[in-house]
């Protein structure tokens, strides 16, 4: 009975030493993760000279609530957030609209060559976004579009591989016999899609739809390519020009204000979403 108590007595030791090492190593890259963060944060708070001094301090010395006044009454702030919003609304209907248009056939009719079609689809995922970035310049100056959001607008209607993949692979999960009750009660290709699976792909929709938003909110690259006003920048582009107010000097506690005012948004959709994001991610991995 001793030699038992013993055993159970070093299996649990063993137990509390793997969930301490465990917990000792999420704790590790937890504040690994968070210290950016924390750093942004406390450098909005700073003045210039505090910012570029040495040793650098985390807790300033003197805290700066004026560098919000600043960025708020001195810059564009109010049409670079409205030019976001507009980035991200137009994205992320175009995208939701022609995305699950484009796997519907894909996910729910048989037709020759349905594979080819997806694998070549798939295959778009691997080319890189900078290789494609000169032609579609030369493309959209040519229509005109320069210094505006159609460029980065437009082709969202034409759909996004990845977003047709998980859209396809969503559908995928749906039974078919739903459609065929629907074709005996007289219902056309277009009323299945928009009646039925849309109602039960809410949680694709709202993935992607999320997923879509970020990526816009967070985007700098096309913006930097297509976008020359001040009037047209989005918060990505409308950061950098804060930095750059006074001269030749970067200004770097109030482009640290601005990224703090640029991470509240996407922290709060993502606290009210997060559940729908791994719904439906895990959704569309479940049938291949």
């Amino acid at each position: 009975m001793k030699i038992k108590n013993q055993g159970v007595n070093l299996v649990n030791k063993k137990l509390l030493l793997t969930l301490l090492l465990k917990y000792t190593l999420l704790v590790l890259v937890s504040i690994i993760m968070i210290f950016p963060i924390l750093w942004i944060i406390s450098g909005s708070l700073k003045s210039m000279t505090e910012v570029s001094s040495y040793p650098p301090k985390l807790i300033p010395d003197n805290i700066r609530f004026d560098n919000y006044v600043y960025v708020w009454k001195n810059t564009n702030i109010l049409y670079y957030f409205r030019n976001t919003l507009i980035l991200i609304i137009g994205n992320t209907v175009g995208t939701l609209l022609s995305s699950s248009l484009v796997a519907y056939p894909l996910a729910r009719m048989e037709f020759k060559g349905k594979s080819a079609i997806f694998g070549l689809i798939l295959a778009t995922m691997m080319v890189p976004t900078t290789v494609t970035i000169i032609p579609q310049f030369i493309l959209f100056r040519k229509f005109n579009w320069l210094n505006s959001f159609l460029p980065m607008i437009v082709p969202a209607f034409f759909a996004y591989p990845y977003n047709v993949f998980l859209f396809r692979q969503f559908f995928r999960t749906i039974p078919k016999s739903i459609d065929e009750a629907a074709y005996i009660d007289g219902c056309n290709h277009f009323q299945i899609f928009s009646r039925i699976l849309v109602p039960l792909s809410r949680s694709v929709f709202i993935t992607i739809g999320i997923l879509s938003a970020i990526f816009w909110w967070n985007e700098l690259f096309q913006p930097l390519i297509y976008i020359d006003s001040d009037k047209l920048k989005p918060l990505t582009l409308g950061a950098m020009t804060v930095a750059k107010t006074h001269g030749f000097v970067t200004m770097w506690n109030l482009q640290m204000t601005m990224s703090v005012i640029m991470i509240i948004p996407p922290i709060i959709l993502y606290m009210f979403s997060r559940k729908y994001l791994a719904t439906g991610i895990k959704a569309g991995a479940v049938k291949g």
